[in-house]
């Protein structure tokens, strides 16, 4: 396993991150969830292939995800400071109309509960899951910045922020002294690059790792899919997500781009010996600022193979084959201003 450090921190990470989202319990809107004991072997198999960073969030199988990764790097006698486990906050917790948000009477009582369910003193990172439009951004940021300094947090990201709304975060926490943001956890593959029009940029300029998530948008990548299939596998994510309207659904992917960046996939892990999601799974790990991409497994193959991921190279070649397929239309303001610097 190869580690790194996040972002601009002195903490060291694996560079796969461990998603936690399917494992807790089944529910309705987390149907596919595996209990605590199906769980076990893929926490257990994470640690002996040397993943020490883990990913969860407060509202995944509501709350059951917390518990299940508390519960298991416990029973494996994981000790507390060798793990490095990430949680968020945001998402409505019950019918109770203050138990969401990021305002600092939420985000108080959700670290508390978040603790207690993984039993644990603090998190390694905490996360707002998104931007709240109802709280002000200096009581949120604030609070946070308190979460620090008593010792329940260590450090503190964003996920599903706009450019302006990350770019506001650092300027407030910049100029009221508080701890600033060490990363961003943004949807993030080789079908989904918008995020380098300018979410990118702001944090280059500031120093924050990116974590992605779904890095293989939800199976597109992950060799399953190929050109000429009609239709979703039965009883996969894509089949799922096009039932239920979910972001990565196949009506959304269907088309000329997604079909080319698979075909240059399959074309580039045929040369090397390497599956399609280990080479989409390498594109990420060699894009600037990527610290750990999130995988999110229920099969302990599938977490095998993209750990297979890590210890080697995409050529200088294959990386710009890569990233000319799956080069995205550039729409305003981007397009203008990619225009108006080539003509410099």
């Amino acid at each position: 396993m190869e580690y790194v450090r996040f972002g601009s921190t002195g903490m060291k990470v694996s560079r796969i991150c461990l998603g936690c989202m399917s494992y807790g319990r089944p529910t309705d809107r987390w149907p596919w969830a595996l209990e605590e004991e199906q769980s076990r072997p893929f926490i257990q198999r994470a640690l002996a292939l040397g993943i020490n960073f883990f990913d969860t969030a407060d509202i995944y199988s509501t709350g059951a995800s917390e518990e299940v990764l508390g519960n298991l790097l416990k029973a494996l006698g994981v000790k507390r400071e060798t793990a490095v486990v990430a949680t968020k906050v945001f998402n409505p917790m019950s019918r109770d109309i203050n138990d969401r948000g990021l305002s600092r009477k939420h985000i108080m009582d959700g670290i508390d509960r978040s603790l207690a369910r993984l039993k644990m003193d603090y998190v390694d990172l905490y996360q707002v899951h998104t931007w709240d439009p109802d709280t002000p951004l200096e009581e949120t940021l604030g609070t946070l910045d308190n979460l620090v300094k008593c010792g329940k947090v260590r450090y503190i990201g964003a996920s599903n922020f706009a450019g302006y709304q990350l770019q506001k975060s650092v300027d407030i926490s910049l100029r009221m002294g508080w701890e600033p943001f060490s990363c961003l956890q943004p949807l993030y593959n080789l079908l989904d690059r918008s995020i380098e029009w300018e979410i990118i940029p702001v944090c280059e300029r500031h120093g924050l790792g990116i974590i992605p998530w779904s890095p293989l948008r939800g199976g597109w990548l992950s060799g399953k899919y190929k050109r000429g299939m009609s239709a979703p596998l039965p009883n996969t994510r894509i089949d799922d997500a096009t039932k239920l309207g979910w972001s990565e659904a196949w009506n959304v992917y269907d088309n000329e781009r997604t079909w080319n960046v698979i075909d240059t996939l399959f074309a580039v892990a045929h040369e090397l010996g390497k599956t399609p999601a280990q080479v989409a799974l390498r594109w990420l790990l060699q894009r600037p600022l990527v610290t750990a991409p999130i995988i999110g497994v229920r099969t302990l193959a599938h977490l095998e193979d993209n750990l297979r991921a890590t210890g080697w190279n995409l050529t200088s070649e294959m990386m710009e084959k890569l990233n000319q397929v799956s080069q995205m239309d550039l729409v305003y303001p981007y397009n203008f201003l990619a225009n108006l610097s080539s003509r410099k």
